[in-house]
């Protein structure tokens, strides 16, 4: 995973595409929401949002 966000971040820094940086943050976010709507009691708290 690590080498991954080393690779990542190198390819964004190399051909200067640091526009990549909110895109990626965003959908790391949501996928960490939708992970955690899954597996907790918070779940019905965060249905409410969308």
């Amino acid at each position: 995973m690590v080498e991954l966000i080393r690779d990542l971040w190198g390819f964004m820094r190399e051909r200067k595409k640091f526009w990549l940086t909110p895109l990626i943050a965003t959908l790391l976010l949501l996928g960490a929401l939708i992970a955690m709507a899954q597996y907790s009691a918070v779940a019905p708290f965060i249905y409410t949002l969308f």
